[in-house]
């Protein structure tokens, strides 16, 4: 069996690389919100229509109904 040395050694390395996996996550995840937070700010939403509301075929609703078709 191994010595206590060789286990505390296994430790820090997985405990290293546990840090080294969350410094990483971070880090890309703050630069992903850089980026996205300029984007955000240009996109302004539509204003309402003058007679109220009603149903919008868009994009996304298109995109829908391609999917939906057998």
């Amino acid at each position: 069996m191994g010595s206590p040395a060789s286990k505390l050694s296994r430790r820090t390395l997985f405990a290293g690389a546990a840090a080294t996996g969350a410094v990483a996550a971070a880090a890309g995840l703050a630069a992903a919100s850089r980026e996205a937070a300029p984007q955000q700010a240009t996109d302004l939403p539509k204003p309402p229509p003058e007679r109220g509301g009603g149903y919008e075929l868009s994009e996304h609703v298109q995109r829908y109904y391609q999917t939906t078709r057998v």
